[in-house]
């Protein structure tokens, strides 16, 4: 099979082709349908992702297929299943095995494509802004990179949940993006991100892509006892934050990584995407997906992502 692996540490991943794996006893083979791209796999190529996997391994971290075997002692699924698991590897493949338990019935409802791109990027958001958050009906939500990959889904997710939703993204094209998804006010990336926010009242809960200056910038603009939610890096810089700051305006930084609850709350997830797709054959949410590419075609996706030349998801198609 065609798979886009890292066959050794600090190398460039590459299309190669491997050996079908068979599934061991409590886990199940898929054949995979569809893989999300995220800003993780960018970060594992070169390392400096916080739950990069020894290699060899195979990068794609949310897929979407059919249960093609069954392992000793799995006895919930059978072939033919449609299922969504959210692997943290071996998606960008034809085919994986994964633990039985980690998989979720997907809807018939929902295509292969959209289950790839609803789990990482809505989860994340759905978690961060409901159990950690706390957001309530009325605050005011500023989501930074909202035309991206979690952003997006940041602000549609907001809006939902009844907030008044700012969004911040680099020109018209991609404000218009989080426009369509919800966005109540819109900031350009090359205006004065404190300013605009504070003279539309301030934030109560930020929830930030990008970090460095701009995370620096939605902090001064956050109201008493706001709640920031720095959610990746993808400007590069890591936020130092003033912790005097904190006790002045009575703030609180909220730390948040769903691959984390896979392994202390793994219910907390299961719960979530059960939401999502409920939400998803309600028509109450919808996928942005700027690209689909089959899997001979994963290297331009890559590009892509990196450039920062896509909005919302990417989705691979083996």
């Amino acid at each position: 099979m065609l798979a886009y692996r890292i066959q050794s540490n600090g190398s460039a991943a590459q299309l190669c082709h491997v050996d079908i794996p068979a599934p061991k006893a409590g886990q199940v083979r898929i054949a995979i349908k569809a893989c999300g791209l995220n800003f993780a796999d960018l970060l594992m190529q070169k390392g400096t992702y916080q739950d990069t996997p020894e290699a060899p391994f195979t990068l794609g971290m949310e897929i979407a297929g059919e249960v093609d075997a069954v392992g000793a002692g799995v006895s919930h699924l059978k072939c033919g299943d449609r299922v969504v698991i959210y692997s943290g590897q071996d998606g960008l493949a034809e085919y994986g095995v994964f633990d039985a338990d980690r998989a979720i019935a997907l809807p018939s409802s929902t295509s292969f494509e959209d289950a790839a791109a609803i789990q990482i990027a809505y989860g994340t958001s759905h978690i961060a802004l409901d159990h950690r958050a706390r957001l309530q009906p009325g605050e005011t939500l500023l989501v930074t990179g909202a035309a991206g990959g979690v952003g997006l889904t940041a602000v549609e997710i907001g809006k939902l949940m009844g907030a008044t939703v700012i969004a911040q993204a680099r020109g018209e094209d991609k404000l218009a993006v989080a426009q369509t998804a919800g966005a109540d006010h819109l900031i350009d990336a090359s205006e004065n991100l404190r300013d605009r926010v504070r003279a539309l009242g301030g934030a109560d809960v930020v929830y930030d892509a990008i970090g460095g200056d701009v995370f620096k910038a939605a902090f001064r603009a956050t109201n008493p006892e706001g709640r920031l939610l720095p959610i990746g890096f993808a400007g590069g810089d890591v936020p130092q934050i003033p912790a005097n700051h904190l006790l002045v305006k009575n703030l609180t930084v909220i730390g948040f990584y769903i691959g984390g609850y896979l392994r202390f709350r793994p219910e907390i997830v299961r719960d979530s995407f059960n939401t999502l797709f409920r939400w998803h054959a309600e028509g109450r949410i919808k996928p942005h997906i700027s690209h689909v590419l089959p899997l001979q075609d994963v290297e331009n996706g890559m590009r892509l992502l990196k450039e920062r030349k896509s909005t919302g998801k990417i989705v691979i198609k083996p």
